[in-house]
């Protein structure tokens, strides 16, 4: 029987962020063990007022260690004191690159240019972004958004925390934000960069008297459902695939246990589709016709839609809607169906085992070749390789 590898677990569990990690390593321990993980719950933690020492840790005789910066949030020196032992070790952290070990980072380009992306079809010209301006990857996903939002020709106002670090807790700070959101122009699509700071963009909204959506629409980042579905109203957000993200983790430590090298890599946390919930469920654009259509292709996404089918149910004549729609969504009625025919396909290639064939069937495309060449033109890659790069390993 093969001796099994004790792992060390460091990850923090209240997020889904860090609980689609822990999925994914379970999973490929279940497939490729055995392992057994070292892993002291938060409430045990607290309970025992005793937070386990290096020395802890080294006397369990561990092969690797799986960590995150956050489960000691304001112990960064601590982190990096675990990662002296010299075990092998992969990390998520909270600034750019830890050397030494295998870094898990997030997709932030993609990330901020699927939220762009978002808001920028619901027809907004005005933008912000509020993430925290001391969080590397935070400030990067802000960066991403505004190159975005600056290539559609519009700007993006970035909110600033309080100098005072007094003012950074939150029933200090939420005033401070509600009096920033005020004094923004209207309606207004914003960026948070997670769950938890739009979680505060809402609360903050309502402190302003400001309506979400109807004021201000609000996108965020890790569709974390329990505090997206906690807000009001319930919070849109970019989904990221952390399971998949911890399966490599496992796979990639696996690999360094058993003697081989790693040197310079990285695992990548994908971003993969956007939960669209009530919080950005609105059409800004002051174009009637222009609002219909897009309406009405959005409740037709599953069907076989033709530009002529959108016309009509505008009462405008096809070019005159294509001259409105190529004047605020910057590209074609074609094109717009085609991506929000796509999103659908994405969402079943990705929250479904079906065939690409019975993909095509159910969405009502002609057959297999016509909706991989459909996919291809609009996300560069193939259906199964985007299954293959974005779904579960």
């Amino acid at each position: 029987m093969p001796k099994s590898r004790r792992i060390i677990l460091l990850v923090e569990t209240s997020r889904a962020s860090g609980r689609g990690l822990l999925l994914g390593i379970s999973r490929y321990s279940h497939l490729y063990g055995p392992w057994t993980f070292y892993r002291i719950p938060l409430y045990y933690r607290e309970l025992y007022k005793r937070k386990e020492t290096t020395s802890d840790l080294r006397d369990w005789g561990p092969d690797g260690i799986i960590m995150s910066d956050t489960f000691y949030p304001t112990k960064v020196r601590r982190s990096r004191e675990i990662i002296k032992l010299g075990l092998p070790t992969i990390a998520i952290a909270n600034e750019p690159n830890i050397p030494g070990v295998v870094n898990i980072i997030a997709d932030n380009d993609r990330i901020g240019r699927m939220a762009a992306e978002h808001l920028l079809e619901r027809g907004f010209r005005y933008f912000a972004y509020c993430g925290f301006d001391d969080i590397f990857w935070s400030v990067e996903r802000g960066e991403c958004f505004a190159t975005r939002i600056r290539e559609a020709g519009c700007e993006t106002q970035l909110y600033k925390r309080p100098k005072s670090k007094f003012k950074h807790l939150w029933k200090n700070e939420e005033l401070f934000m509600s009096n920033w959101l005020k004094s923004l122009p209207k309606p207004l699509g914003l960026m948070a960069c997670n769950d938890d700071r739009g979680q505060q963009v809402i609360d903050a909204c309502e402190v302003a008297r400001l309506s979400v959506p109807d004021e201000v629409a609000i996108i965020a980042v890790d569709n974390d459902e329990l505090v997206c579905g906690l807000t009001d109203p319930p919070l849109s957000s970019v989904n990221l695939n952390f399971e998949r993200a911890g399966y490599q983790s496992a796979e990639l430590l696996d690999k360094i246990m058993a003697g081989k090298k790693t040197s310079g890599q990285s695992i990548l946390i994908p971003a993969t589709h956007i939960a669209t919930r009530l919080s950005t469920d609105i059409l800004a654009t002051k174009d009637r016709d222009v609002a219909n259509a897009l309406r009405f292709i959005r409740k037709h996404a599953k069907e076989p839609i033709r530009v002529s089918d959108v016309a009509e149910e505008a009462t405008v004549s096809r070019r005159s809607l294509e001259r409105h729609f190529r004047r605020v969504i910057g590209r074609s009625v074609h094109d717009q169906i085609r991506r929000v025919r796509i999103e659908q396909v994405v969402k079943m290639l990705l929250e479904t085992n079906l065939t690409v064939s019975k993909i095509a069937l159910s969405l009502g495309y002609p057959g297999v070749d016509h909706i991989a060449r459909e996919f291809r033109r609009e996300k560069g890659i193939s259906p199964m390789a985007y299954r293959k790069q974005y779904g579960q390993k």
